[in-house]
């Protein structure tokens, strides 16, 4: 299935996005520059047309081999071909599917999908990627630099493309000139000398954070949800570092703040519950110390996640994607703050596009022969 995609196949792409909200599908004409065969460098982004889309609110299922590629397929097939259909579309040029827990659950997706897929619309090109990669192909497109993503939870995630040719501080380089990440990943694999460090050997990935709401996430909606309900609750003891507006924006949410503990600990959604409250910190900001001194610590985390995987080079941006930065300025006005002292130089740039977007444009740049962003096995694997 790695073959040449023949040049009338490559019309149209189809994107997938499975998240914890839901499963999206998207199907759109491709107009990748100079055609197949051109092969476009990372910073001639790929292009499409505005796609026809699809969506259900249901996640999809986990079963004993992680994601469940059947019940998947069930939902994602007539959908594509429906759309297919309505773009006037016979055949596909490339698939790209980006999967929430694709590292660690995409066992049976890996298994099963391309098959499916190949059987089903005659694909030949086809990505699985996790979903961080998708947000930043979305948020990035094929330029180096670091996405965080955050929402419930927080990941940042940085690339370098492969044959990227730019400034790393001061100098030329491409994604294996050292000092791109402080230590090239090509010296660093080959010599073994990683300091126990793997984000230095993922093919030209770096990643910080994303590790849950118990280990990690640190800065995202849970954990700013959970700081907020820590301070209401400290406010109703009478103890030091308590927010009596954020006790009152508890009560009018939650109800009395004893019954609390009782409506949060048996819920197995606990983190979308702690994230839920996150809003209600931003908009104690403007008027309580406490609510935003979290927030001003959430933009610390947010920051120093960037700084860990951005890349060092004169063209590298950061961008921020995701729900949580739908706050505005009681957020990112600190966040901001904290890059430009971590990282001077590194420009800030709104996210172009969503992790369905960013699916589109691995599809458009795979059928295209052009795609830079790095392989790697748990987060971007090419059949």
């Amino acid at each position: 299935m790695g073959d040449t995609v023949p040049g009338d196949a490559v019309t149209h792409v189809l994107g997938i996005d499975s998240g914890g909200s839901g499963v999206r599908v998207a199907v759109a004409r491709a107009a990748a520059p100079g055609g197949p065969a051109a092969q476009p460098p990372a910073s001639s982004p790929p292009t499409w047309s505005s796609p026809l889309t699809w969506s259900s609110s249901t996640p999809a299922a986990v079963g004993d081999r992680g994601i469940d590629a059947e019940s998947l397929l069930a939902r994602v097939l007539p959908a594509a071909q429906e759309l297919l259909r309505e773009a006037g579309a016979r055949r596909l040029g490339a698939v790209c599917v980006g999967a929430a827990g694709m590292a660690t659950l995409g066992d049976d997706l890996r298994a099963r999908l391309p098959d499916a897929l190949a059987d089903a619309f005659g694909v030949r090109r086809f990505a699985l990627a996790a979903d961080a990669v998708t947000a930043y192909a979305g948020a990035m497109g094929q330029r180096p630099g670091a996405v965080v993503a955050a929402g419930t939870g927080l990941i940042a995630l940085g690339a370098v493309p492969e044959g990227f040719v730019g400034g790393v501080d001061g100098t030329d380089g491409d994604s294996g000139v050292p000092g791109a990440y402080g230590a090239s990943v090509t010296d660093a694999t080959a010599t073994g000398a990683t300091d126990g460090d793997s984000r230095r050997a993922t093919g030209g990935w770096r990643r910080a954070d994303g590790w849950g709401h118990l280990l990690g996430d640190c800065g995202g909606g849970a954990w700013i949800g959970r700081a907020g309900l820590e301070a209401a609750m400290r406010a109703y003891d009478g103890r030091e570092g308590g927010s009596k507006p954020l006790l009152a924006r508890l009560e009018a949410v939650f109800g009395p703040a004893t019954g609390l503990p009782g409506q949060l600990y048996p819920r197995p959604d606990r983190p979308a519950v702690l994230a839920s409250f996150a809003p209600e910190v931003g908009r104690c900001a403007g008027e309580d110390p406490v609510a935003e001194a979290i927030l001003r610590a959430a933009a610390r985390h947010i920051a120093e996640a960037a700084e860990a995987v951005c890349p060092r080079l004169e063209s590298s941006e950061v961008a921020l994607t995701g729900g949580l930065f739908r706050m505005g300025a009681p957020l990112l006005t600190p966040v901001r703050e904290e890059l430009a002292a971590r990282l001077p130089g590194v420009g800030i740039t709104e996210a172009a596009g969503d992790p369905l977007d960013g699916a589109l444009c691995v599809a458009v740049a795979l059928a295209a022969d052009g795609l830079r962003l790095p392989r790697d096995p748990a987060l971007l694997s090419i059949v």
